[in-house]
């Protein structure tokens, strides 16, 4: 028996949901916003509308479907079916921080602030889910596939990132690692630096883009659905023992960076979220390079 789609209603806590959780009551809160030069009615108001959002989005879901919500910050415990189609009721970057839990499903990015976020991943508005939630359970046709960047553990640890991933120490610290750009480590240079940033062209003027600018240029930057990454060095140092030879390039699909840990801790993390993240042991390795799956982003 066929199990019917599940709508999977992706959001985060609201700034104000935060404020109320810290300070206990409205007033409360509103005092410490006003004591920081702030009106707490912005943000209640941003509240509201998220609110509204995510219950017209909820309403809109066919009746014979089943229904599922899972705030951000429960994601990496989340387990996503084959037959759910994921709506992200928010910002752009929470279809990014959701991107890295799903194995093909389709996304429907759902705006709840039009014109105050770019709207590059989250392209509807809430009234459009009761005619995309359908098109995208009948097979998303003409959804976008957008490349996303992956790195694999030598113990078999893996994450994936739609923006990009960093490899470094867990403060931006300096890390000292072996750094080899081509298709096995071999030849690779020592290194110490503040980490480096493999990136996708969903993610080329973010992080991605500032440390491309940093660099003065390099290749050029690559189409979100184009199979191509670039890879930068933060503040790589030169000293007796440590390199500065290998500090950004290219990928394309096959190709890997190598980087094996010659500190104590490293992390890998993608699009910003710390908290799910990869540790590497002194001498362990990971390899970054182009994941196998793509984003299905409903356009």
């Amino acid at each position: 028996m066929t199990l019917a789609p599940r709508a999977v209603l992706v959001h985060r806590t609201t700034e104000y949901e935060e404020l109320i959780a810290r300070h206990g009551t409205h007033g409360q809160a509103a005092f410490f916003l006003s004591s920081r030069g702030r009106e707490i009615d912005e943000v209640a108001g941003r509240h509201r509308r998220a609110q509204r959002a995510l219950a017209d989005v909820a309403a809109a879901v066919p009746l014979r479907w089943r229904t599922a919500r899972v705030e951000r910050a429960d994601l990496d415990r989340f387990l996503f079916g084959p037959e759910d189609v994921v709506v992200v009721v928010g910002q752009d970057g929470l279809v990014a921080n959701a991107a890295k839990y799903l194995s093909g499903q389709p996304v429907v990015g759902v705006d709840t602030e039009p014109g105050r976020n770019p709207g590059v991943l989250v392209r509807h508005r809430a009234s459009d889910a009761a005619k995309l939630l359908p098109h995208a359970a009948a097979g998303a046709a003409g959804a976008d596939e957008l490349t996303m960047v992956e790195a694999v553990t030598d113990d078999g640890q893996r994450l994936s990132a739609l923006n990009e991933i960093y490899v470094g120490a867990a403060g931006h610290q300096t890390a000292r690692y072996r750094l080899s750009s081509g298709a096995a480590p071999e030849g690779a240079e020592a290194q110490a630096s503040s980490g480096v940033v493999v990136g996708t062209g969903t993610g080329a003027t973010g992080w991605l883009g500032s440390l491309r600018r940093q660099a003065g240029g390099g290749p050029r930057p690559p189409e979100p659905h184009e199979a191509r990454l670039l890879w930068f060095v933060r503040e790589a140092w030169p000293s007796p023992t440590t390199g500065t030879s290998l500090v950004h390039g290219e990928l394309i699909a096959g190709e890997r960076l190598w980087l094996t840990a010659e500190s104590d801790h490293l992390v890998a993390f993608g699009d910003g979220m710390e908290s799910d993240a990869l540790g590497l042991g002194w001498g362990q390795s990971v390899r970054v390079g182009v994941a196998e799956g793509a984003l299905r982003l409903v356009g």
